[in-house]
């Protein structure tokens, strides 16, 4: 069913709060003064973005007609369309994701180029992590425009489109985005329309998955959305491993007068999985062990619980200004128990001798997360000395809390081997007998009794920032972005060291950060561009990891906390893009320079660090295609070829070397056929280059790593009528194996998915 609207676009911006009241009342009567003193023939009408001929399956921000093509980013401070800005910006859309299959975040993301998966110290298992051009972006993750508290498992039901920014974009992100962010655009409930539209589907490994979409006017002035989420499928042939999802985001919006508008959201998502490590790489041949079974342990789990609310206004001034202002509130409960299997010896004291067997390994803890944000945007439009500038001021304050802590975990099943390691010879589990057989039932060898144990780091850190930004266009065929932020912080942690004692590390700075582009236009339709920008980390950025250094914990000692200085991060992209065929297909292409400077190195487990003494590089070139082709042929492709190196290191043997967790190459491509008015297939492929391991921003051992893979998805949808549809999804249709990523040692690799199917049936009421 289509509606016929025309409408401004309106993004969701929040609620202050009172210790950020100075940020919401100070900027804007500061400003106010100056655009009431500017004349009356000066005044510019903000663009307004006109959404026709919509669906309830394609996002207001898409491409009238092309739904694999976004026109502007969902951040409104991206004041230009996307194919006028002067960054790589990969967006996908609903619909896009909705015929991939794919629907966490993770799977997401992982599928698209320039972006691997990375592993924690321990195995650290909170949620999700990826690694962007070659730089950790775990913590650089967005929620409209606001950073996502805690790093927990991420769903998409709820999702207009995912937007990945690549390259440093510390001026949009703050602190951290070394090699990007990534920022989710959120549905949001409309006066425009009504309707109400269920999806449910049924496939293999016990999968089902139903969801509700339900906007409803209850006025011409308010207006309320629900979306609701229940899925639950075993891991593609190794159950019993399987992942639960229940979630609700709820949204109102009230048009309060022709010049205010508020918006209000709550969601929340209810994640368990279990799920064990995977393989491991064997040692001997340096290649991962392809025939471990599913060995997770019945009272193992990996959980996120998340609840945050928004509440965003927005304020039309006059028709030169607009006041947006956002405030957040959320909470996170991560925790896991989770198990690992490593190729091992038996002890020559175990019955069976000094004979070869797989051993399980157990990691854990626990999370939790609070998170305040407000922030507040002025959009000023301009024209100074014949020239059209449009202005973005923005300030934000931010307190983000993390109780990180670890769980008690006892395991009474039976020892059924003898292992020895770093401690000596100890009772051990080990899911191969003393045949060389696999044990019947390894799911429920440990019988493991687990509760909450202590805290092992307080984490704080709150952040005031101020930003400005301006888009200028110099004449029809230039225009020029240019933006700057200044971020202070004060940092707290404390920490429990191994001998059981607090260490409170404490310190506060400022960072300041730019960006800086051009943009060349051919033709009306085709540009090229050159940006420059930047991106700054902080000893003990990463809440997760405490005195972890090599993942981003604290690389000092308390008295020395302040004397590492922050990693810089610069990069050069130039880049083209063209629009093509009526606006419905856009083209990319960039070159692009990454260089990590002051890198903070871990000597191993030694909290002292190194301070500043790494440097690396990140080389590349990416392509992209998105839109329509044809009438009836639709595509999203994607291609990025880098290469990385190490140019500065404690450890001079270090130098000369390539990044751990970073393709070399990597690409993406589906493609959709309409054959006729009801019915069309499609087909997608995701490649990888092999990733060696070791730890973030150090050298990779470039013995171990996982392989290649190439891996392809089928899908195909059918319209019965307006208000019924179906799609089938065959995913990984080869049943390839594959790994997405292993963990410094070798001592874990992540399984990809094998093949598995779905069919989903939607109905509009």
């Amino acid at each position: 069913m289509k509606h016929n609207i025309k409408k401004p676009l309106t993004l969701r911006k929040s609620r202050l709060a009172p210790s950020a009241a100075a940020l919401t009342i100070g900027l804007p009567t500061l400003l106010v003064g100056a655009i009431q003193s500017a004349s009356a023939e000066d005044a510019i009408v903000l663009d307004a973005m006109q959404v026709e001929e919509r669906t309830v399956d394609t996002n207001p921000y898409a491409e009238a007609g092309a739904p694999y093509k976004a026109k502007v980013s969902g951040d409104s401070r991206h004041v230009k369309d996307l194919a006028d800005t002067p960054q790589t910006i990969t967006v996908l859309t609903q619909t896009q994701i909705l015929e991939s299959g794919r629907s966490d975040l993770k799977d997401i993301v992982d599928a698209q180029p320039g972006i691997t998966l990375g592993t924690g110290e321990n195995g650290n298992a909170f949620g999700d992590r990826y690694v962007i051009r070659g730089h950790e972006a775990r913590s650089d993750v967005f929620v409209d425009g606001l950073r996502d508290p805690g790093m927990s498992t991420r769903e998409s039901f709820a999702v207009e489109q995912v937007e990945i920014t690549k390259g440093p974009s510390s001026t949009f992100a703050g602190r951290g985005s070394s090699g990007g962010a990534i920022n989710s655009i959120t549905k949001q409930a409309s006066t425009e329309y009504d309707f109400n539209k269920v999806e449910a589907g049924i496939g293999t490994d016990d999968y089902r998955r139903i969801t509700l979409d339900s906007n409803q006017t209850m006025n011409e002035d308010l207006a309320l959305r629900a979306n609701v989420l229940h899925s639950y499928q075993e891991v593609p042939d190794r159950g019993p491993n399987d992942a639960e999802r229940n979630g609700a985001a709820l949204s109102a919006t009230y048009q309060a007068n022709d010049k205010l508008k508020l918006v209000a959201d709550y969601y929340f998502l209810r994640a368990f999985d279990r799920n064990d490590l995977g393989a491991y790489i064997d040692r001997d041949t340096n290649k991962v062990n392809e025939s471990v079974p599913a060995y997770a342990q019945d009272q193992d789990f990996l959980k996120s619980n998340i609840d945050t609310v928004t509440f965003r206004a927005m304020y039309d001034l006059n028709s030169n200004v607009r006041i947006e202002n956002a405030t957040r509130y959320g909470t996170t409960d991560n925790g896991y128990v989770v198990t690992g299997a490593r190729g091992t010896t038996r002890d020559a004291s175990d019955a069976f001798g000094a004979i070869d067997t797989i051993s399980l390994s157990t990691h854990q803890g626990w999370q939790e997360v609070e998170y305040f944000a407000n922030q507040l945007n002025v959009l000023m439009d301009s024209e100074i000395a014949g020239m059209k500038h449009q202005f973005v001021l923005g300030a934000e304050y931010s307190q983000h809390n993390v109780v990180n802590g670890v769980y008690n975990v006892t395991n009474t099943g039976a020892s059924n081997c003898k292992t020895a390691g770093r401690g000596g010879v100890s009772d051990s589990y080990c899911i191969v007998d003393g045949n060389g057989n696999y044990v019947i039932n390894p799911n429920g060898l440990m019988q493991r009794d687990i509760s909450k144990g202590d805290v092992d780091s307080d984490y704080s850190i709150d952040t005031l920032s101020i930003y400005a930004m301006d888009t200028v266009d110099l004449n029809d065929s230039w225009s020029v972005f240019a933006g700057l932020r200044a971020d202070a912080f004060e940092y707290k942690n404390i920490v429990t060291n191994r001998s059981g004692n607090e260490e409170t590390y404490k310190y506060d700075d400022v960072l300041l950060n730019g960006h800086l582009g051009g943009v060349y236009k051919l033709t009306n339709n085709s540009n090229v561009y050159l940006t420059y920008s930047t991106a700054a980390n902080i000893n003990g950025g990463e809440s997760d990891v405490g005195g972890s250094c090599g993942y981003g914990g604290i690389c000092s000692n308390t008295e020395n906390v302040d004397k590492a200085k922050p990693e810089t991060v610069e990069n050069i992209e130039l880049g083209t893009k063209w629009n093509l065929l009526n606006n419905k297909l856009l083209a990319t292409a960039a070159l692009f320079q990454i260089t990590k400077d002051d890198v903070m190195e871990g000597t191993d487990y030694d909290v002292e660090g190194t301070y500043n003494t790494g440097k690396n590089r990140v080389q590349g070139v990416e392509f992209s295609l998105v839109g329509n082709i044809t009438d009836r042929l639709s595509a999203q492709l994607g291609l990025s070829v880098m290469e990385s190196e190490i140019l500065k290191s404690a450890d001079e043997e270090s130098e000369g070397g390539i990044l751990a967790n970073f393709a070399d190459e990597s690409a993406f491509a589906q493609v959709r056929y309409q054959l006729t008015d009801q019915f069309s297939f499609g087909a997608a492929a995701n490649y990888s280059s092999e990733v060696y391991v070791g730890q973030p921003d150090s050298a990779a051992n470039d013995e171990l790593g996982v392989p290649d893979y190439i891996v392809f998805d089928v899908f195909a949808n059918y319209t019965f009528s307006e208000k019924l549809t179906a799609r089938l999804n065959v995913a990984n249709i080869t049943d390839e194996n594959y790994y997405l990523t292993a963990y410094r040692s070798g001592g874990f690799a992540y399984i990809g998915d094998a093949r598995n199917a779905q069919l989903t049936v939607a109905y509009e009421f």
